[in-house]
């Protein structure tokens, strides 16, 4: 009888087991930029619902469907800029896209700093109140040049797979360094100007990319032993590379491409450069006189200049 029962448990057990039916699999977890551009929705529906009862101008109607579409657009670029590169046969459309959804934003934010400098200039709001706009339209202008950087990486590497190889035979000749060697300097005028907030962030992404490692810099702007030795490096920045080492070849030519001025020192030369690196920027402007500085100089090793 024992064993009677636990048969028809048995079979109870697996009749119910196969009239379940089949639970539908989960959906793959959304990213953070999914997420941010739902709440932005989210908001704007309640930001409507507000308007329609008279509780909130119709201005804020703009303001969260702005948010909205800078949102989706943080969403392009989480997926195109960060992520993985594209298969070739995207590459372009991908490209384009994420280029478009940078600029965009950019647009956006100088719509509001435009919009909160006639506030500030009517005498509403205190000039603090520009500081966080003008922060994020900086930001996103960064995001622009990365985004141009990138679509460039995508571009390169296209017609890298498009193209044959070059046979040995026929190579590109090497960079002529004759300069360097003979005067131990090289200066690129470029355009002359050096943004460093908006072109050294893309020069960085663009130099790890290339050797998995930071770009080593050396100087960054106005410093100590600069002082000392007489220059204004305010605007420039020292990176410690041997010009004629792969390293140094690669950033001479990423420079002279984009016409960023820069001076190459294969060696130390009295007055200008205690050793080896590359100068990013135009030529760093004398503090004071060589007598002058004479008298403040020490004996001791310093950074290039």
């Amino acid at each position: 009888m024992r064993q009677l029962v636990s048969l028809l448990l048995s079979c109870g057990a697996a009749i119910l087991l196969l009239g379940i039916p089949a639970q539908p699999a989960e959906p793959a977890l959304e990213t953070a930029a999914d997420r941010q551009t739902q709440l932005a929705e989210l908001e704007l529906a309640r930001v409507k619902e507000l308007v329609e009862l008279g509780a909130l101008p119709r201005a804020r109607v703009q303001d969260a469907e702005a948010k909205v579409e800078d949102a989706k657009d943080e969403a392009i670029l989480a997926h195109d800029m960060y992520g993985d590169l594209p298969d070739k046969s995207a590459g372009k459309a991908t490209a384009a896209e994420m280029v478009a959804a940078a600029q965009r934003r950019l647009d956006r934010q100088k719509a509001r700093v435009e919009q909160a400098q006639k506030i500030v200039d009517a005498g509403v709001a205190a000039r603090s109140y520009l500081e966080p706009l003008e922060a994020e339209l900086n930001s996103r202008q960064t995001a622009l040049d990365l985004a141009h950087l990138r679509a460039q990486l995508i571009a390169d590497l296209a017609a890298a797979h498009s193209q044959p190889p070059i046979p040995p035979a026929i190579a590109a000749p090497p960079v002529d360094d004759s300069a360097l060697s003979l005067d131990g300097m090289e200066h690129y005028d470029g355009d002359g100007a050096f943004d460093e907030a908006r072109q050294l962030p893309a020069i960085e992404l663009a130099f790890s990319t290339k050797f998995d490692r930071p770009l080593p810099i050396s100087a960054e702007g106005e410093t100590e032993v600069h002082r000392e030795l007489g220059f204004d490096h305010r605007g420039r920045v020292d990176v410690a590379v041997v010009p004629t080492a792969p390293e140094g070849v690669w950033l001479r030519e990423y420079l002279q491409a984009r016409k960023i001025p820069y001076y190459a020192f294969s060696r130390a030369i009295p007055g200008k450069a205690t050793g080896a690196h590359i100068h990013i920027g135009p030529g760093s402007l004398r503090l004071g006189s060589p007598t002058q500085l004479s008298k403040r100089m020490v004996a001791r090793p310093h950074s290039a200049d």
